[in-house]
């Protein structure tokens, strides 16, 4: 499995019969190693030559979205069993649409009558409100519609009724009963009161069970009333009123007698609504249940179908239309599987006549293909988001599956919170079978999950640096015994005995071996502990980033052996090689030097490496006795500390300096020697074009025999002809060369190489920086939340204030330290991959090869998915 470069592809042409067409594609597309290439691309794709079966396809593909809907109304799930349907023969699509037709056909009229049905039922299920709380009504205040008058009269006042008590005798009242939305009470009842002048007399009750919507099948809350009035003017108006609202009127008879006849035969016919609805429902949640088995099955063969189609439109025909041309790009170690799935899909259709595969001759760059696993999936993918790798340069993802959690462990190192994340991402790959299955909507939850690996590994190399840092939870583990001495320190000697101490290797540190893994224990409580982890975490970060800088810079050697830039070798990778080696591997090595030569008893001697550096860029490092300009000797860490030092120095800096023109100026120089060397033996004058053709972009063919078709449509390859005097028309060849522009490229090249060693080098101290916020966030939240029960002395209240607090702390840590802390590390180690590591080497600008394929289609949960 090729990682360290892409896939080494070919640009195949196929020559199939057009009856075996539809199975070879169909055989190609469960391969999935194919790229087809669109030989129609000015062609509409209305006016395409499978535009109908596409259509056909879109069709089928509403009516199944429409059972799909119902089914989810249903509450019905879409249970994947894994199955992977062949596509069907073309012949087969007039069962698959009659069948659809037959479902979405059923479920429309079964739908169309059971909303008939339910509004058939809401409106009874209101008339028997209406009359129930009319009898009610009536019960109450007497069958004598005057007296109801004196109640309404006594209740609001005689001024207020708007009804003339002199002819109570003879009045004839009306009424008429409904229902009506409860949020529309209040404006209805007012609109009644002004509308009528107060001459009509209201009252409502609500009904307390919601009622069904027909259609959408929400709940609906109304409330029933009854309106009294006068004469026919006031009942119209009444009515106009009750219409503007939406209100439904229903018949109330007069007498009690007729009221309960029509109330006993209303709850006869729910009664058989009610059988009829269940029945109707039995029936759809059949026709839905047998629809459910099979839609997913449905649904992977109609979008293969529909791809296939799509995919056909993509070919041409040759001249007699008997055949289809397509292009296409693919693995050339695939080559073998490609010809055997044309072979499968021949047998399919029934052809006899074999499909052609030949190979293809071009100068467009093939598209890049990496084979990934599981593993190895979510480190591609954090390369690919900064930009494709050209094709077959070397892919940093082989280099980034250990150099990303190292460097995000050295800026979250901590054992602790390493354990924690490592069994997270432990469990997330123990149960991806059944986490993939379940594919959750929730899009953080997936993003964890398709980076378990990347979270597995982060965990496991934080529990090496937290070793290294010897810290778990803000705390550190004696596990070898400590190589400091404090007094009378022995090895039962508890450390809150010396909580205020500086180490001083000195006086405190044993004649031996130091402590053999990582940081020594006693200096988790020492006082000078930031000091002494601020020196050591700063350093580690300047060596671990100049030493990625320069093997990226080595990377690109492969590169210019591979594409065979030998040129690029001298004047590219040898300069920038000097360069960073004499300024800043250089600086490493001063490191590192001055942690072997100078032990405790030489420090007021050691060398300030900031100065040194200094002084070694103005030319003006001080040797050992000297003075100052104020006649006081230089202090000795500041003069130089090995024989030859100074001349060295000046030799690394002009060496570095001489090394820049070299980079920005012999590159296109010698190009541009190489470009005229080349006009001139062409017999052309450097940048003069040839005038010898007749007309623009005019090729003349050779009278010694015809070219060998590369392509369909492409104007910048040879196409066939037929005689020695035959001319045809190529897109004009761009110059390769155009000095002014090389030139610029390697300025930028150039100024971006040199100020961005020293620009990286210090963004890599965003290594110390993280690592001292996390260790000092970790103890802050282990002093101010659990350390403080650890403290308490109370009777059985103790254990409970552990508990509240341990669980405080707990939660601030997986909350700040692992989800914050890790964000922000895993972000920084996201940009130092990207800028200050493929910068060296990486161009990105190579185009994902995107095959033909039906994996996706799989992961398919319904036809919502691909709006």
């Amino acid at each position: 499995m090729p990682i360290f470069r892409s896939e080494e592809m070919v640009l195949c042409q196929f020559f199939l019969q057009s009856e075996a067409s539809y199975a070879c594609v169909s055989e190609l597309g469960e391969l999935g190693l194919v790229q087809f290439k669109d030989l129609n691309p000015n062609v509409n794709a209305f006016q395409r030559k499978f535009v109908n079966e596409v259509r056909r396809c879109e069709e089928m593909e509403r009516k199944l979205r429409y059972t799909e809907k119902e089914i989810r109304k249903e509450k019905l799930k879409l249970h994947d069993q894994g199955e992977n349907p062949r596509a069907p023969a073309p012949k087969e699509m007039v069962d698959l649409e009659a069948k659809f037709e037959k479902i979405e056909s059923e479920l429309r009229e079964v739908n169309t009558n059971n909303e008939a049905l339910k509004k058939n039922f809401q409106e009874l299920s209101e008339l028997k409100e209406v009359m129930t709380k009319t009898q009610m009504f009536f019960m109450a205040h007497g069958e004598d519609l005057h007296s109801i008058v004196d109640d309404a009269h006594r209740a609001m006042g005689q001024e207020d009724t708007g009804i003339v008590t002199a002819t109570q005798g003879s009045v004839q009242l009306g009424f008429v009963a409904g229902v009506i939305p409860r949020e529309k009470v209040p404006g209805f009842e007012r609109l009644l009161w002004f509308a009528c002048r107060g001459n009509v007399f209201l009252r409502h009750e609500s009904i307390y069970q919601a009622l069904e919507d027909p259609v959408s099948g929400d709940p609906v809350y109304k409330d029933v009333f009854i309106i009294f009035f006068q004469g026919e003017q006031l009942k119209n108006k009444v009515k106009k009123i009750c219409e503007g609202f939406k209100a439904s009127l229903y018949p109330c008879p007069e007498t009690p007698q007729e009221r309960d006849e029509m109330l006993r035969g209303v709850n006869t016919r729910l009664e058989d609504l009610k059988t009829v609805l269940s029945q109707t429902a039995d029936h759809r949640h059949r026709v839905l249940v047998g629809a459910q088995k099979e839609i997913r099955t449905w649904i992977i063969k109609l979008e293969k179908i529909k791809a296939i189609y799509h995919t056909l439109n993509m070919f041409n025909f040759d001249v007699s239309q008997n055949s289809l041309i397509a292009e296409c790009w693919c693995p050339s170690s695939a080559l073998n599987e490609v010809r055997t799935a044309l072979k499968n899909g021949e047998l399919l259709s029934g052809s006899t006549v074999p499909s052609i595969v030949q190979m293809m001759q071009t100068k467009k760059k093939p598209p890049t293909f990496f084979q990934t696993n599981k593993f190895t999936k979510g480190f591609q993918a954090i390369v690919d988001a900064y930009g494709v790798a050209s094709y077959t340069e070397v892919n940093p993802a082989l280099y980034t599956i250990i150099t990303f959690p190292f460097l995000f462990a050295i800026m979250f190192g901590d054992a602790g919170h390493g354990i924690i994340m490592f069994a997270f991402g432990l469990f997330m790959i123990l149960n991806e079978k059944k986490f993939t299955r379940q594919r959750s909507d929730n899009e953080i939850w997936n993003t964890f999950l398709g980076g378990r690996y990347i979270i597995t590994l982060m965990g496991l190399f934080s529990i090496y640096t937290g070793m290294i840092y010897n810290d778990i939870f803000s705390k550190s583990a004696n596990i070898f015994g400590s190589a400091w001495r404090m007094g009378d320190y022995n090895e039962t000697t508890t450390l809150s005995e010396y909580e205020e101490y500086t180490l001083d290797p000195i006086y405190f540190f044993r004649n031996g071996t130091p402590y053999p893994f990582g940081i020594d224990p006693m200096w988790q409580p020492a006082k000078n502990k930031i000091a002494f982890l601020n020196s050591l975490k700063m350093k580690l970060a300047v060596i671990v980033g100049i030493s990625q800088m320069l093997f990226g810079i080595c990377l690109s050697l492969f590169n210019h052996l591979h594409f065979r830039k030998y040129l690029s070798i001298f004047v590219e990778f040898i300069p920038e090689v000097i360069f960073l080696g004499c300024l800043f591997m250089y600086l490493v090595g001063l490191i590192f030097y001055k942690w072997v030569t100078f032990d405790a008893s030489e420090s007021q001697c050691a060398p300030a490496l900031l100065i040194q550096y200094i002084n070694m860029f103005m030319f003006s490092s001080k040797l050992p006795n000297s003075t100052a300009s104020s006649g006081a000797l230089v202090p000795c860490s500041q003069v130089t500390f090995y024989p030859n030092q100074q001349t060295l120095q000046y030799v690394f800096v002009i060496c570095a300096v001489l090394s820049a023109p070299v980079l920005l100026l012999v590159k296109p120089l010698v190009l541009r020697s190489r470009h005229n060397r080349k006009m001139l033996l062409s017999g052309r004058a450097p940048g003069v074009k040839s005038t010898e053709a007749l007309i623009p972009n005019e090729v003349t063919a050779e009278a010694d025999g015809n070219t060998v078709s590369r392509s369909v449509n492409s104007e910048d390859e040879e196409v066939p002809h037929n005689g020695p005097t035959s001319i045809f028309l190529v897109e004009e060849e761009e110059d390769d060369f155009e000095f002014g522009e090389v030139f610029i490229h390697q300025a930028i090249h150039t100024i971006e190489f040199c100020l961005g060693c020293i620009s990286h080098t210090a963004s890599y101290l965003r290594l110390w920086a993280l690592s001292l916020a996390h260790a000092q966030l970790s103890e802050v939240l282990w002093q101010m939340v659990f350390s403080l029960s650890l403290k308490m002395d109370i009777a059985y209240i103790g254990g409970i204030a552990v508990f509240a607090l341990w669980f405080a702390w707990a939660n601030l840590t997986i909350a700040v330290l692992l989800l914050m802390e890790g964000l922000s590390a895993f972000l920084h180690t996201l940009r130092l991959h990207w800028v200050e590591f493929q910068s060296k080497f990486y161009e990105g600008d190579g185009v994902n090869f995107a095959p033909f394929t039906f994996k996706e289609l799989l992961k398919m949960d319904s036809l919502e998915d691909l709006k």
